[in-house]
């Protein structure tokens, strides 16, 4: 074969092995597009439930507290005497009766509405004021009704009220975050007066006791 045959004969593999690289690229660029528009079988990650769960891990999960628990609230440690769920058509929540080494007692409530909420109540049994109005002024701040109605209740452990029995309840918060809360148990039961203050999920620590 003569100089000349050789150079086409290499001209012409060099065209199929580019050929070939062409092909071999077009096909590769279809299956990553077929993979991108394949749906993802996983679903997405909620970064705050995630976050919440990580919460509880180190805190303690106070959707699951029950009578006998342990609670440390800003280093004060609390046991928890009782416990009330209530219920109001579909929406739940619970408080919860908490005593420390002095006797000195508070209420712990606990809510997703959607987020988790965590209010500090402490009675205020001298209180006169009444419910009802869109704004009540007690103690030097005026409060703003949020919510109000109408709800059964299951009780365990202490807690003064019967197992089961209705509340109607009245809630009112304050533009600086105080809230206060009037709730009366029974037919023609009396108001009782609570203030309130949020707490951080970072401030409250549980102690889950057997049983």
């Amino acid at each position: 074969m003569d100089s000349s045959s050789l150079i086409v004969v290499a001209g012409l593999l060099c065209l199929a092995a580019v050929a070939i690289l062409i092909v071999a690229l077009v096909i590769a660029a279809r299956s990553r597009n077929a993979r991108s528009r394949k749906p993802s079988s996983t679903t997405p990650a909620d970064p705050f439930r995630q976050a919440d769960a990580d919460a509880d891990s180190l805190y303690g999960d106070p959707r699951t507290v029950k009578p006998g628990d342990l609670i440390e609230i800003r280093g004060r440690s609390y046991a928890v005497r009782g416990t009330l769920r209530f219920t109001e058509s579909d929406w739940g929540w619970a408080e919860h009766l908490l005593d420390d080494a002095d006797g000195h007692k508070v209420w712990l409530s606990v809510e997703e509405d959607p987020d988790l909420e965590l209010v500090l109540w402490h009675e205020v049994p001298t209180a006169t004021v009444q419910p009802g109005g869109h704004t009540v002024d007690f103690d030097g701040r005026r409060y703003v009704r949020e919510e109000s109605g109408r709800a059964t209740y299951t009780a365990v452990g202490t807690t003064g009220l019967n197992p089961q029995g209705t509340v109607r309840y009245h809630d009112y918060a304050a533009p600086d975050g105080p809230l206060l809360s009037f709730e009366a148990y029974g037919d023609g039961g009396r108001w009782e007066v609570g203030r309130g203050e949020r707490l951080h999920r970072s401030e409250l620590r549980i102690y889950p006791q057997a049983g």
